[in-house]
């Protein structure tokens, strides 16, 4: 099963970008024109977001799978896959089961280790769900809704991003993220498959390892787990950045990426 993407660029190396949690390949927009002038670039929804098919569960190796057949059908030859988060997470397991498929591999800002649930996500996911879609009339009303819960209006704002007009639905309203599957398996997307690919050889490809340096999920005891499966990696700190940091530190993170995907494999 393949998933949603948009492609953008007629020429070059493919880039094929991964978004974390609640987003949509649409977040990685200004990076992916920044690249496709001299790149082909791929925007991918992943499973249970934007407009991917959902199933019954969230799981690493399926999505990986998903990944994997979305970049077999787009195109010849491997590509350089970016992943942001919960997507740096799922480039990961694709690299490291599929890496024929993966020529190098950017991660930012996550790393191959078992986080533990996030509050901030669950309170994220009981927020939405808490909105009363049958008052919403323009997507004003959700966000009066949502904002004792949600009060940063940066976070807010990507949230609702979620949300669209649906005719199937009663109101008009509904989430394109899968909240109950995502909610549900919250643990399951914080952590990592580390019994299950504990046959799987590390990934030999040159791996680009990007930490924002205002951002607590890259942190030196994380390094002997990145080691161990991407005993090729190179770790850059973008320091004036959060979580977030392609959105935070655009042009920086494009300058690394830009000299990244530039450089010539090594033997």
């Amino acid at each position: 099963m393949t998933l949603h993407h948009t492609a953008l660029g007629s020429a070059g190396s493919r880039v094929v970008f991964l978004h974390g949690l609640f987003g949509q390949g649409k977040n990685w927009t200004s990076i992916a024109k920044g690249l496709a002038e001299e790149h082909r670039v791929l925007l991918v929804d992943l499973p249970h977001h934007g407009r991917s098919p959902w199933s019954e569960s969230f799981d690493y190796l399926e999505v990986a799978e998903q990944v994997a057949a979305t970049i077999a059908e787009s195109g010849e030859g491997p590509v350089a896959l970016v992943g942001h988060s919960l997507g740096g997470k799922a480039a990961m397991v694709t690299a490291l089961v599929h890496p024929e498929l993966v020529e190098r591999l950017c991660v930012a800002d996550i790393a191959p280790v078992a986080y533990g649930a996030h509050r901030e996500f669950v309170d994220f996911v009981a927020a939405m769900q808490a909105v009363d879609l049958a008052k919403v009339e323009r997507r004003s009303d959700a966000e009066d809704q949502l904002r004792d819960a949600v009060p940063d209006e940066t976070v807010r704002s990507f949230l609702l991003q979620n949300l669209r007009r649906d005719a199937r639905a009663a109101s008009g309203w509904g989430w394109q993220v899968n909240l109950e599957v995502l909610g549900r398996d919250l643990e399951e997307i914080s952590g990592w498959p580390a019994e299950r690919l504990a046959h799987t050889a590390p990934y030999d490809g040159p791996v680009l390892w990007l930490a924002g340096g205002r951002s607590g999920y890259v942190r030196p005891e994380n390094d002997a787990a990145m080691d161990r499966w991407f005993p090729r990696n190179r770790k850059v700190t973008i320091k004036e950045a959060g979580h977030w940091l392609h959105s935070e530190q655009p042009e920086i993170f494009l300058e690394v990426l830009r000299r990244f995907l530039g450089d010539q494999p090594q033997s």
